[in-house]
């Protein structure tokens, strides 16, 4: 059997139902996403119409789907920044606490939460689906409305100026009232540094803590500083306790061992004399000093000053025949006088020293002629060129007394090549307070009681001594009548030398080139006084010639007074009768050749004397 093909059916083409089914599913799906949405934005519309949209945060509180009233109690609750957060300001070592709240930090919660609510409502829907959409992927956070009153804060900081503020005060010095025997106390109160609170600086310095919502933070204020003018006192007020401890004592010597003074300042006079200074520091500003006006007191010292000069006294000096050499038998003394300037400057030295309140007055010293160590050799003094003795035999106590104090004043005198002798200027004062007594005297043409009798017979045995030695004569005054002492022992008259202070004086020149020496001697043995000039002898002779007496005049008669220290039947010769005259010696002064130099005449003219004869008062002599 053949095989038959047999073709199979045609069949007619058909579509897929999915090709149609996949659009309608597609587009209902669509149509069901939309609705969904639609329904889905309809319902977020709807149920956070009134609220915050979910995923809005504000200060770290959550406040999606709650209503303003709610995101505000909620912010409430949760802001504590204003409260918890303190602020410290230092200074030093004090400070001052606040809150942020006091600082006038506020939370404005109503404008976060209005911000907070605003994310997704603002009225646009297509804007609000946008935001919405975005907060619900991505959440939102608001940042808190922090308002900041910086007026607050200025007042707080000025509550703290008033506290710390202060104006700068400089350092004083109080000198307690000075009472007897008491120390006054010196007080003082030290120097305060100016402050002033720098309130915009500070301010700056706060803001920036402040706004960052810190927990709190130390903020250091600045303070601007004004020193004194002033500074300190201190030094000062120990210079001047000081000065006031205790007074100051002025003292010196009087050259021969024994003290004079004590002169005082006293406390009270020193403080008058203080005087406060001011002193520059390097910084600008300035410190007490304190100073002595010592000048006030200039002219209480030269009052003192003319009792406190002392003139150079010279060595004295004995020639020794054997060895030729001077021997000293009274030292040399310095001549001084007040150094005002001097004794000031240490016056003020003392005031500061509170160990040595005790000042030796300063002197300006005047160094003498001759030294205590000078020598013969230096001053050519190699022999006894001429010499005189008188006698006193007979003489009161009183007499012999002046006889020794005159002697004393010449013994050891060194007389410069030149110089002129003045008997008086060596001599001194005739007085009692320089060891001269009451005695016989000629005054007014007769013998009468006066201090100093009897120095006339050491004028009289000087000159004689300086006749004999060819020394000028510049002046000499005879006695008024010849006395008995000058021609004891066989002594001519018209040789002696009345010295009356201060009208007569007794005066020679030495007018050689050598240094002379004087020397005094008293032997009480044989009651004589002796006058030895010692130098070198320039090449001279001296030869005295005479006396001539001429128009000699009969003496007066005797005149008798009472003394009522004899007993009846005494008498006591206080002057002896002499004729007057006139007298004449010539002094010829010859070369060593023999050849005449000078030639002198010695003229004196004497009075007629009568005797004076003291006896008792009941003796009938002296009514006759």
């Amino acid at each position: 059997m053949a095989d038959y093909y047999v073709p199979a059916p045609r069949r007619e083409p058909t579509i897929n139902p999915w090709v149609v089914r996949l659009p309608i599913l597609f587009v209902s799906g669509l149509v069901l996403l939309v609705g969904t949405l639609v329904a889905m934005v309809a319902f977020v519309q709807v149920q956070y119409g009134d609220k915050i949209m979910p995923g809005v945060s504000a200060y770290g509180v959550a406040l999606g789907g709650l209503t303003q009233m709610q995101a505000e109690q909620a912010l409430n609750d949760a802001f504590t920044y204003d409260d918890n957060a303190v602020f410290t300001f230092r200074y030093g070592d004090r400070f001052w606490q606040m809150t942020a709240g006091e600082l006038g930090i506020t939370f404005d919660v109503q404008g976060t939460v209005a911000q907070a609510f605003s994310a997704g409502h603002s009225g646009n829907l297509l804007n609000d689906l946008g935001s919405q959409a975005s907060i619900w992927l991505n959440g939102r956070s608001i940042a808190p409305q922090v308002r900041y009153d910086q007026a607050v804060t200025i007042q707080k900081l000025s509550t703290i100026a008033a506290e710390l503020n202060r104006p700068a005060v400089d350092a004083t010095i109080t000198i307690g009232d000075i009472v007897p025997q008491t120390i006054p106390v010196v007080t003082t109160t030290p120097a305060q540094t100016g402050l002033a609170l720098d309130i915009p600086t500070t301010l700056s310095q706060l803001g920036e803590a402040l706004l960052q919502l810190n927990t709190g933070a130390e903020i250091p204020l600045i303070v601007s500083e004004s020193l004194p003018f002033i500074t300190d006192a201190s030094e000062a007020a120990t210079k001047i306790q000081t000065a006031l401890s205790a007074p100051v004592t002025l003292v010196t010597d009087n050259q021969q061992g024994g003290t004079l003074g004590p002169w005082t300042a006293s406390v009270d006079q020193i403080r008058s004399v203080l005087k406060l200074t001011l002193i520059p520091n390097p910084d600008g500003t300035q410190r007490y000093d304190v100073e002595v006006d010592v000048e006030p007191f200039r002219s209480y010292l030269e009052g003192l000053a003319p009792g406190l000069i002392s003139q150079p006294r010279d060595g004295r000096f004995l020639f020794n025949d054997d060895t030729r050499q001077l021997e000293m038998i009274k030292d040399s003394v310095n001549g001084r006088e007040l150094d005002v300037d001097g004794t000031l400057a240490k016056m003020e030295e003392a005031i500061f020293n509170l160990g040595n309140r005790i000042v030796a007055l300063a002197f300006n010293y005047n160094l003498p002629r001759y030294s205590s160590n000078i020598t013969a050799t230096e001053l050519g003094i190699t022999q006894l060129i001429a010499e005189s003795t008188t006698y006193y035999s007979g003489s009161t106590q009183s007499r012999v007394t002046n006889i020794i104090e005159a002697m004393e004043r010449f013994n050891g005198l060194i007389i410069a090549p030149g110089e002129e002798v003045s008997f008086n200027t060596y001599l001194g004062d005739i007085n009692p307070e320089d060891g001269f007594v009451q005695g016989k005297i000629i005054f007014g043409g007769r013998t009468v009681e006066g201090v100093g009798g009897g120095v006339c017979q050491v004028s009289t045995t000087l000159f004689r001594a300086a006749l004999k030695g060819g020394f000028p004569i510049t002046e000499r005054n005879s006695h008024g009548y010849r006395v008995g002492f000058y021609e004891l022992n066989g002594d001519p008259p018209g040789l002696d030398a009345a010295i009356f202070q201060p009208t007569a004086d007794f005066k020679f020149v030495n007018d050689t080139d050598y240094y002379m020496l004087i020397e005094t001697s008293i032997f009480p043995q044989d009651q004589s006084i002796q006058f030895r000039l010692y130098s070198t002898n320039p090449g001279r002779q001296v030869i005295l010639e005479g006396p001539t007496i001429r128009d000699t005049v009969p003496a007066l008669s005797t005149i008798y007074e009472p003394n009522p220290e004899l007993q009846p039947g005494q008498e006591m010769y206080v002057d002896w009768a002499k004729d007057g005259a006139d007298v004449t010696f010539t002094r010829r002064i010859l070369d060593t050749a023999g050849n005449e130099i000078r030639t002198d005449t010695i003229y004196t003219h004497y009075l007629p004397w009568a005797a004076v004869v003291q006896v008792n008062p009941s003796d009938g002599r002296l009514t006759s």
